[in-house]
C-alpha cells in the first residue's frame, strides 16, 4: 500500500538511524518501527475494552428500527 505520511522530526531521526544501522530501505525501516511499537503495545497487558451490560427485562429485535424506537419510547 502506498500512502503519504507526515512524520515528526524525532520519528524521522529514528527511521534514518534504523536505515543506517540495518541497511534498510525507507519502507522497511518504517514498517519495522511500526511493528515494534505495535508489539510493545500488545505486550503491555491492556485488556481489550468490554462494555458492561445489564438485564433491563425486555427483549428487543433491533432489525426493525421503527419498532425498537416505539418500544423504547413506550418504556
Amino acid at each position: 500500500m502506498r500512502t503519504t505520511l507526515s512524520l515528526d522530526p524525532d520519528v524521522v531521526a529514528a527511521v534514518e538511524r534504523l536505515r543506517r544501522e540495518e541497511e534498510l530501505g525507507l519502507s522497511e525501516a518504517v514498517n519495522a518501527l511500526v511493528r515494534s511499537g505495535l508489539a510493545a503495545r500488545s505486550a503491555s497487558g491492556h485488556e481489550p475494552y468490554q462494555p458492561r451490560s445489564i438485564d433491563v427485562g425486555i427483549k428487543v429485535d433491533v432489525s426493525n428500527v421503527a419498532e425498537t424506537l416505539d418500544l423504547l419510547d413506550a418504556g
